[in-house]
């Protein structure tokens, strides 16, 4: 992960504080921040495709770097690429020459390194806004212009109300193949986003809000350490939702928020309590990449603690105005923790004079170096008329006896909101397995339904077929994943195929869609199967399988992720 360090010995005779140049004449072919895609794995399938994902420590293996978030820099590239290629760069400027087929790209504003991002390929462009643009291959253009034309500039407007100027000029986006690892990523100027987002509406607006949250929270003043990647995340998260609260209203924010507050509490189960990875100021042992530590304590755990010093302050537009001034004097730098209550205490005298930071139970100090759940979570009540339906349709399905089929089978899951939708199958989740009546009648009443809807929505349903061992629903299984080749929506199904009894029939499936993954997520799906002691058991799965024979591979030890916990409950935005 970490590559090797290069030492330059500068001459004696230079003097102190002289300026002086270092040329590196290197090479670099492969690497963790460098993915190259043969054109079967585009959705075009007619053009090579290359892009880079530096966050955290990658971008080393991409060119020599300082590769830390306390250095920053301006940058300028040269990029030649053959004929019908189009090059794109997280910059301020850029220009071509066609008669040589060459890019010049620079951004005037000091990055850190791993905000540094290059894509390539059959790539084309339509205006969305006054200052952006949205950029897919040609058979994705017209649904990424139909979802984003327009509301973009909505959302960059209510954050600069909120926390002052646009400083980066540009905010475009690129939707990427899905191979791209993460789902978005707050590159400047230019936000990458996975294309497998563009069907589900609701995600799509919280991940695009957030990347532009990251434009002042990140990107302007970024974290000195990936010890507090809080600093970036759940300041963004909180501005996000800010942004979400002024243009889509306080119920829909708090709906959104419950469903992540949800997953927290899921992923803290898994973990447990104590786990150090919790507390928000963690401790980045030698040899570990930063980017293993990102997770929703990162981000929901920071956010409930922005949100506290939030309500200090009596009135969110004060805790607004304090932020304002926070990026005026921190912008184009590098910050820690410090930085930030130092700062918020000297902006309202009052609460310093109150001693706030040591109050007892939410002392600041607890906050950033205990384990455990947020020491105090937001009032989610305005989200009262969007999570009550759900809470209540979950009791009905989940009370003994179940005598209130009818009540339950009456609600239209089509006419909720898609984070109403979530949040109610990922309560059945967590519920899994269930008895087989229930499961049986859930399918009876919502599986049609669920077949329509998105694949967020959609994959949370098969999780709880495939938990719940239902075979009648398998079916949907085989076809999801034939047609999926993003990691957010085939780890989290292979997961729980390989933790339960049907090992065989992810097998089979993957050896016939094997050649349609890329290379990583082959080798991560690879190790999912591959884990565990215990004889594959002997299944029936001639009511769920076509013709093809199951494909069964011995178990063996591997050094794999840990099947336990689920892509569903860790899967977040960078």
């Amino acid at each position: 992960d970490y590559g090797s360090s290069l030492t330059v010995s500068l001459p004696a005779a230079l003097q102190p504080h002289q300026p002086f140049q270092i040329i590196v004449r290197y090479t670099t072919a492969d690497g963790p921040a460098i993915w190259w895609l043969d054109p079967e794995l585009t959705y075009g399938n007619a053009k090579p495709f290359v892009f880079t994902q530096g966050h955290s420590v990658c971008n080393r293996s991409f060119f020599p770097c300082f590769d830390t978030p306390a250095v920053k820099c301006t940058y300028s590239a040269t990029v030649k690429a053959p004929a019908g290629i189009q090059v794109l760069m997280s910059a301020t400027q850029s220009s071509y020459v066609e008669e040589e087929g060459v890019y010049q790209f620079y951004m005037e504003y000091p990055v850190p390194a791993y905000l540094v991002a290059l894509v390539a390929g059959d790539l084309i462009h339509a205006d969305i806004g006054p200052r952006s643009r949205v950029w897919a291959e040609p058979c994705l253009l017209p649904t990424a212009i139909s979802k984003l034309s327009g509301i973009v500039e909505r959302w960059l407007t209510a954050a600069e109300s909120l926390y002052g100027p646009y400083i980066w000029g540009r905010y475009d986006i690129v939707f990427l193949p899905p191979s791209f690892p993460i789902v978005a990523m707050e590159n400047p100027c230019l936000t990458f986003i996975i294309s497998s987002i563009l069907e589900s509406d609701e995600f799509l607006i919280i991940d695009v809000i957030h990347e532009v949250a990251h434009s002042w929270f990140g990107n302007a003043v970024t974290n000195a350490t990936w010890e507090e990647m809080w600093l970036s995340e759940g300041l963004a998260t909180y501005a996000q939702r800010r942004i979400t609260t002024e243009t889509y209203g306080a119920a829909f924010t708090c709906l959104e928020t419950a469903f992540r507050l949800d997953a927290l509490h899921r992923q803290m189960k898994l973990l447990g309590e104590d786990n150090p990875v919790s507390k928000l100021q963690v401790k980045l042992e030698p040899g570990v990449n930063p980017s293993n530590l990102m997770n929703l304590f990162t981000y929901e755990k920071g956010y409930c603690f922005v949100y506290y010093l939030s309500q200090l302050c009596g009135d969110p537009r004060h805790f607004d105005s304090f932020l304002r001034a926070y990026i005026e004097k921190y912008k184009f730098t590098s910050v820690v923790a410090q930085d930030l209550l130092d700062s918020f205490l000297n902006f309202f005298p009052e609460l310093k004079e109150q001693c706030v930071e040591s109050k007892a139970g939410l002392e600041f100090e607890r906050w950033l170096n205990a384990t455990g759940p947020p020491l105090a979570e937001p009032d989610l009540s305005q989200g009262s008329s969007l999570t009550r339906p759900v809470e209540t349709l979950f009791k009905l399905w989940t009370t003994e006896p179940l005598d209130s089929v009818a009540a339950a089978s009456s609600v239209d899951l089509t006419k909720w909101r898609t984070f109403q939708t979530v949040l109610f199958l990922d309560r059945l989740l967590d519920g899994s397995p269930l008895p087989h009546e229930v499961i049986k009648k859930l399918s009876e009443c919502y599986s049609s339904q669920l077949d329509s809807m998105n694949a967020e929505i959609r994959i949370r349903w098969l999780q709880i077929v495939v938990r719940n061992d239902y075979y009648p629903d398998l079916y949907k299984v085989r076809r999801f994943l034939e047609n999926q080749m993003s990691r957010m929506y085939t780890i989290p199904l292979y997961e729980d195929l390989c933790t339960g009894t049907l090992k065989s029939f992810a097998l089979e499936i993957f050896y016939q869609t094997q050649n349609q993954l890329h290379p990583n997520l082959r080798k991560t799906i690879q190790q999912i199967l591959s884990q565990g002691l215990n004889p594959l058991p002997a299944i029936d799965t001639t009511a769920v399988t076509t013709d093809t024979p199951a494909i069964v591979l011995e178990d063996k030890v591997s050094e794999a992720t840990n099947g336990a916990i689920s892509l569903r409950d860790v899967n977040v935005s960078a």
